[in-house]
């Protein structure tokens, strides 16, 4: 069975709070999508800036759980007052999602926890030459 994505969705906000000191307006999104089994973020966000006449890239959804039994889901919405704003309040992880911020290259599992263990075995400034990666050659 494919899922219906024209299916309706009504959205409602509950505890509309307007948050002068962290610039902007933030509530909980009640969504209710029967025939669907959910509603992404990037939709959710594209009709919360439609019904508070704001810029698409400004509104952050995010903590979206789906009520036991479907078409009902809850989560929490932020609407920033501008980019600034956002950039300065909004966690990392939340940035990198959104696009605003670039995530920090990874470096894989098990060379970290080599080079933790290998900086284990000193102490002090010695730590920093121990975290480097062992020459090759001898």
């Amino acid at each position: 069975m494919q899922a219906d994505t024209s299916a309706p969705v009504t959205i409602r906000t509950r505890k509309f709070i307007t948050n002068r000191l962290l610039a902007r307006r933030q509530f909980i999104v009640d969504v209710l999508h029967p025939n669907r089994p959910n509603v992404s973020k990037a939709e959710l966000s594209e009709r919360l800036a439609a019904i508070y006449k704001t810029d698409k890239a400004r509104v952050v959804t995010f903590g979206l759980k789906t009520i036991f039994g479907g078409g009902r889901s809850t989560g929490f919405g932020l609407i920033y007052d501008d980019e600034a704003s956002q950039k300065k309040f909004e966690p990392k992880h939340r940035l990198i999602r959104s696009g605003l911020a670039v995530a920090p290259p990874k470096t894989n599992r098990k060379l970290r926890k080599e080079r933790k263990n290998r900086a284990k075995k000193f102490r002090g400034t010695k730590k920093a030459k121990a975290a480097e990666p062992p020459k090759k050659g001898k």
